[in-house]
């Protein structure tokens, strides 16, 4: 028995891009369930917000940029950041009727007949005429190697495993990366470590000012081409440099935010330096980012020889039916609303026959 279920448009993945993707479906005409299916492996509402910690409150999250259609008004600044936002995201995905199906893993994207791509999944497999790709980077936490990383004998985790500062109090942390997740560990960390070292391969870069429409275009800009090219995306955040506020300020003159060099090895008690200089530690923490998660696209052969997958707007240019969201340039939350949105308008061309416009 064939139980393969067909639909016009497939989207995986429900954080802000997979949202905004289906919103844009859902006003232009598409029906979910019969036209469309949002699938999402996360257990509830909320993206990968809702596996922040719970120290991360909604008044320290960094630009986060409503869903069209429906604003993330009155919130709360000192609660948790993944209640807000998941409360949210489930309001949203009920004032819109928009069916997310979860938990539903997406194993791999291939090739089908007829033109159309097959999405097998933990729930069955969907047929379908495009694809919208919203996976993210969460469930991709980047982990350098170094020489003795193994013979360590205290802690290493992933900003994605960190829950909050308490359980480090009377530890010795080493936080290595030069991103907000680093510096925020950092600033949260302090009050309870025994003793903190930030460690980062390149010297920070504080940003003054105002983070305006035109620095944010400068910056997009930069990251989309990267893309163009089929290179690995940056993160928008590290062609910005970190936002100088108040509690930054703060760290820098308390010095807990004195930054050191990327160190050479990994010891049993700590870390070393090719000068002979080291640090003891209990626990390293790697905030060392994130990278897009879309091993499940690989029978699609969409990656090119520089790494990356290269995208016009948000469409993979090597399979006009592929759409990333939420990756390169609208890895933002502004940017994945308007990374929907140009995506349906381009996927509503492609179902029709239309031109699609040329990659550059």
């Amino acid at each position: 028995m064939n139980n393969t279920r067909e639909v016009e448009v497939v989207v995986i993945g429900a954080g802000q891009a997979g949202l905004s993707s289906a919103y844009h479906l859902r006003r232009t005409g598409f029906e979910p369930d019969r036209d469309f299916v949002v699938l999402d492996h996360s257990p509830a509402p909320g993206g990968a917000w809702q596996f922040r910690w719970p120290s991360l409150t909604y008044g320290k999250v960094h630009g986060m940029h409503s869903l069209p259609g429906m604003e993330l008004t009155d919130a709360d600044p000192a609660r948790p950041s993944a209640e807000v936002i998941g409360e949210y995201f489930a309001a949203y995905e009920r004032a819109f009727d928009l069916r997310v199906r979860r938990p539903v893993d997406v194993r791999t994207v291939r090739e089908g007949d007829g033109g159309r791509l097959l999405v097998e999944t933990s729930d069955g497999t969907w047929s379908t005429r495009a694809l919208i790709n919203a996976t993210g980077t969460w469930d991709r936490p980047f982990w350098p190697r170094y020489p003795g990383q193994e013979t360590f004998r205290g802690r290493q985790l992933h900003t994605a495993q960190y829950a909050g500062p308490q359980e480090f109090a009377g530890l010795r942390v080493i936080v290595v990366g030069g991103g907000a997740s680093g510096t925020q560990h950092l600033l949260e960390l302090a009050p309870y470590a025994a003793a903190t070292t930030w460690v980062t391969r390149r010297p920070p870069v504080f940003r003054e000012g105002p983070f305006d429409e035109s620095v944010g275009r400068a910056a997009v800009a930069r990251v989309e081409e990267r893309v163009r090219q089929g290179l690995p995306p940056r993160s928008v955040v590290s062609v910005t440099g970190l936002p100088l506020n108040d509690s930054i300020r703060q760290g820098l003159r308390d010095g807990v935010l004195d930054r050191q060099p990327m160190f050479d090895r990994i010891t049993s008690d700590g870390v070393e330096w090719r000068d002979g200089g080291r640090v003891e530690a209990d626990v390293i923490l790697w905030a060392t980012g994130f990278r897009a998660a879309l091993d499940h696209l690989t029978p699609l052969r969409l990656r090119e020889p520089g790494g990356g997958i290269r995208v016009e707007g948000t469409r993979a240019v090597a399979d006009p039916r592929v759409h990333l969201v939420g990756y390169g340039p609208s890895a933002s939350t502004v940017g994945a609303n308007r990374a929907g949105r140009a995506a349906v308008r381009d996927i509503r061309r492609l179902l029709a026959g239309e031109p699609l416009p040329a990659a550059a």
